[in-house]
């Protein structure tokens, strides 16, 4: 059986070319509110972790000293290096590795960034432990991914649901468990925005690059919205299409 890193490696190098295209995720606006929350942090050394298609390491480069995009998948560091060389971005560079053992000294940066990358982390606490230790005191720390609902049973019908289209998902928290995983591993937070975006079935279902998951989980999907069940996360159905919603949590803290 494949252990966890690897498996993150497989899903993330098959979805590298559909990934770094979807609409949903290269959202400008996510990428606007980073930004904002990371303020006049924006303009020191950052580090992207998980940084994927290099969507934030490219727009964050245009203000940063320097930008560190670190991923765990070779396949999304050559997406990431080749957006930031499409957008004339000299002072990113690119690392692969372990979020939860970064090859980075003690206070190397002045902000940390992540995003849609804590349900994918099989240790989210031991990954914030390391951001915290690698953020000078008094850096930001900004973080932003889809949240579960809070009533359990709702988390863990969705996080199943989530489990069989990625099998490199581990968990998406509630909302209320993110924040004190952040707070426990030291950082004070001074904001948190929550928004759901929209989604629909067979567009969440290409990112992921293999088709042999659609047809089974579109039956599962499709009874469970028929039977008034939402998992959390609003299924509905709108004639043929399936509709649901990703509840986003952006937090912005410092340490």
């Amino acid at each position: 059986m494949l252990n966890h890193e690897n498996r993150v490696r497989d899903e993330f190098t098959r979805q590298a070319e559909t990934f770094s295209a979807s609409a949903a995720i290269t959202d400008v606006a996510l990428t606007q509110r980073f930004i904002a929350a990371l303020g006049e942090a924006a303009q020191g050394s950052v580090l992207d972790v998980a940084c994927g298609p290099g969507i934030l390491s490219a727009a964050i480069a245009k203000t940063a000293r320097d930008v560190v995009a670190f991923d765990l998948t070779p396949e999304m560091l050559k997406k990431a290096a080749q957006r930031c060389a499409e957008a004339g971005c000299a002072n990113v560079t690119f690392r692969e590795g372990n979020a939860s053992e970064m090859p980075f000294a003690d206070a190397a940066f002045d902000a940390v960034v992540t995003r849609l990358s804590v349900h994918h982390f099989g240790r989210p606490r031991r990954v914030f432990d390391e951001i915290f230790r690698v953020l000078r005191p008094g850096g930001s720390f900004v973080i932003a991914d889809v949240v579960s609902s809070e009533v359990s049973a709702e988390a863990e019908l969705q996080n199943a649901i989530e489990i069989l289209r990625d099998p490199s998902h581990v968990r998406m928290l509630p909302g209320s468990e993110l924040s004190s995983l952040v707070r426990g591993a030291g950082f004070a937070i001074e904001s948190l925005t929550t928004w759901d975006k929209p989604r629909e079935f067979e567009e969440w279902m290409c990112i992921v690059n293999d088709a042999s998951r659609v047809p089974p989980l579109r039956t599962v999907v499709r009874a469970l919205a028929s039977a008034g069940a939402s998992a959390g996360m609003g299924l509905s159905l709108d004639g043929e299409e399936i509709r649901f919603f990703h509840r986003w949590n952006l937090i912005a803290a410092r340490k």
